[in-house]
């Protein structure tokens, strides 16, 4: 996305195309800002971007995020969640689609009392 600077020239604006896991569905937003946040062990989201609406096709699954996150400013999804961040050059359409046969779990040693030492 290109927007004009305080001077006058012609400056990029950077957008974020970032996919996560949410209730057993990939989610996949556009947004202005991706950090790290203020909360730990969480991703903020903000500045989502939606396709503008067109009479002819409607995307259910757009529509669904629409409505989802309707007068959020930001959103903090936890890093576990987070499938993928990447920086594009231009918005698309935001979309939910099922994370089957798509996501595997990411991999974690689980340790119980006792540090793995077997409860001794």
């Amino acid at each position: 996305m290109v927007q004009l600077s305080a001077e006058g020239t012609l400056a990029r604006q950077t957008i974020f195309r970032v996919s996560f896991v949410n209730r057993g569905e990939i989610y996949e937003v556009y947004a202005k800002s991706v950090s790290q946040g203020s909360l730990f062990g969480f991703v903020e989201i903000e500045g989502l971007l939606f396709g503008e609406r067109s009479k002819l096709l409607i995307d259910s699954s757009e529509e669904r995020l629409k409505t989802e996150f309707q007068g959020v400013e930001r959103t903090f999804v936890p890093m576990h969640a987070i499938v993928r961040i990447d920086e594009v050059d231009k918005a698309g359409r935001g979309r939910i689609t099922s994370t089957e046969g798509k996501v595997a779990a990411f991999p974690m040693a689980i340790m119980g009392p006792g540090g793995g030492q077997g409860g001794k």
